[in-house]
């Protein structure tokens, strides 16, 4: 009977994730990729859709015939698609590194510290979250418009004559991504970290190591999962991000956040819409499936 139990429990150990997959995941990606198929009506919703599960699979079968690329293909031949794609990649990535300069440094420090100290310096870190990310986006223009508290205190102290032009800018979106994902770099690297044994430091000093040649060699390697988690929990949402650009953002910051939501709302263009995302989530899927059947291999190389 415990070993029925224990088994039963084993299970649902691996089912639970992947029933998460199916319903939150699967499902609602099955569903958006629908309606790329399919063709825009006036009606609500405003989409022709291709076919109905309701019909049966028989009928769904039968009319596969029916399915439609129109607006994938409409997306290779509008370059402002392309475009966006580009920028929000280039946008996510900058953002990306300037996060994890910042952020290494910081998971260090805190890994270094004192025991006692570990948990406020954690809590501290986590602390943006218990406030809207909505309005702390909201308080980035305050700190960054003409008048805002950044050019007042650089005038103040004499560093600046005239008010900078940061808001509505590139500078202003990678500020805003930096500081919101900021948590997201630090918790993953000081997890790696905080567990590193620090004796090897000392060895790799007795071995004629200097501290920056030690830390290269010995931390680093050993902070990679961390940081590749960071990079990887920094960028997946940058690419995606929408309400960054649009507040803090100009009129001639592009990324496909703000172009998915004008096709959505303001065009009222599902089909299309949906196609944006689908392409979206592939461009961001490849590259962590193809990093995890790597890291696999090099895994099982090691043992």
């Amino acid at each position: 009977m415990a070993k029925l139990a224990s088994n039963l429990v084993s299970r649902l150990v691996i089912i639970i994730p992947y029933a998460w997959l199916l319903f939150f995941f699967l499902i609602p990606f099955f569903i958006v990729f629908r309606i790329s198929l399919s063709q825009t009506a006036i009606a609500m919703p405003p989409y022709t859709p291709v076919f109905d599960l309701a019909e049966g699979l028989s009928v769904i079968f039968e009319r596969m015939g029916e399915f439609s690329a129109d607006n994938y293909v409409w997306l290779t031949e509008d370059v402002l698609y392309f475009n966006a794609y580009v920028s929000s990649i280039v946008i996510a990535t900058v953002s990306t590194f300037l996060t994890l300069l910042i952020g290494y440094p910081i998971a260090y420090g805190m890994a270094r510290a004192p025991r006692s100290m570990r948990p406020l310096l954690l809590m501290m870190v986590i602390l943006p979250f218990w406030t809207s990310f909505l309005i702390r986006v909201y308080a980035w223009i305050a700190i960054l418009k003409p008048e805002g508290l950044l050019n007042q205190f650089l005038i103040a102290t004499g560093l600046i004559d005239q008010p900078l032009i940061i808001l509505n800018t590139n500078a202003a979106v990678y500020i805003g991504i930096v500081y919101s994902y900021l948590p997201f770099m630090v918790l993953p690297i000081y997890s790696a970290l905080e567990k590193m044994d620090h004796a090897l430091i000392e060895a790799a000093q007795d071995l004629g190591c200097t501290p920056i040649s030690a830390f290269w060699r010995v931390t680093f390697p050993l902070s990679l999962p961390g940081v590749i988690a960071g990079c990887l929990l920094v960028f997946i949402p940058a690419v995606g991000e929408f309400v960054i650009p649009d507040l803090l953002g100009g009129s001639e910051t592009l990324m496909i956040g703000k172009t998915l939501w004008n096709e959505f709302n303001a065009n009222r263009d599902w089909p299309v819409s949906s196609a944006v995302a689908t392409i979206l989530l592939l461009i961001l899927v490849i590259p962590i499936v193809y990093f995890q059947n790597v890291q696999s291999r090099a895994d099982g190389e090691g043992r």
